[in-house]
């Protein structure tokens, strides 16, 4: 076995070991068709994949008022939480989280999932013994601020060289450049291979397949 490049790593949720971005984006959907407002392209709605629900709906929806946020936010999480306990993991995910674990690797979660979110799907999917830490957006900054992996490296005593982010998201590559860590992008999420080729990643991933095989062989 090659020796370890990196002795932390990083994985998103959402887009990246769940196969959740399809679901997100039509709960956002679902959400502005309930409140009258117009309804965002699928593109659109799954480019704040990632962000906190806050900065996700301010983004779509620039020009809502401040006191009918948190009603669409609740009608997201109406439409979101009706289904999130039938959101697979990606085929293969489970393995290789617990491969990954088994080799000496600590893990961690950097998610636009609230606490609350991440909690749930951590006791869903029976994965949470397996990361050693994770942050959500309602603890620190949104992505792209470095602020995630920041806490995950002081809280794990890991330096940024030792360190890789694994996300689907331009949010994911751009929060890892700004940590000063690598990124690896797993290009089946819910933003476009094509759109995640500019970040820096190490490799941008054309599937999970390819992304575990990737970590197996590389991280």
């Amino acid at each position: 076995m090659k020796p370890k490049r990196f002795d932390l790593l990083i994985f998103d949720w959402d887009g990246t070991l769940m196969d959740s971005a399809g679901v997100i984006a039509a709960c956002i959907q679902a959400a502005a068709r309930d409140m009258d407002l117009p309804i965002p392209s699928r593109e659109e709605a799954s480019h704040v994949i990632g962000l906190g629900l806050r900065e996700a709906l301010e983004h779509i929806f620039p020009g809502l008022a401040e006191a009918r946020h948190p009603v669409l936010a609740d009608h997201y999480r109406r439409h979101f939480l009706g289904q999130d306990h039938e959101i697979p993991l990606f085929e293969g995910a489970r393995e290789l989280i617990e491969e990954l674990r088994g080799r000496g690797f600590l893990l961690a979660v950097a998610t636009g999932k609230a606490r609350r979110g991440l909690d749930r799907v951590f006791a869903h999917t029976g994965l949470a013994p397996f990361f050693h830490a994770s942050r959500t957006a309602d603890e620190t900054y949104s992505k792209p601020h470095p602020a995630m992996i920041e806490e995950l490296l002081e809280e794990l005593s890991v330096p940024a060289a030792r360190a890789l982010m694994i996300g689907d998201t331009s949010h994911d590559l751009e929060m890892a450049r700004n940590a000063g860590i690598a990124s690896l992008a797993a290009g089946f999420g819910a933003h476009p291979a094509e759109n995640l080729n500019s970040y820096g990643a190490l490799k941008v991933c054309g599937s999970f397949a390819e992304m575990a095989d990737w970590l197996l062989e590389n991280a």
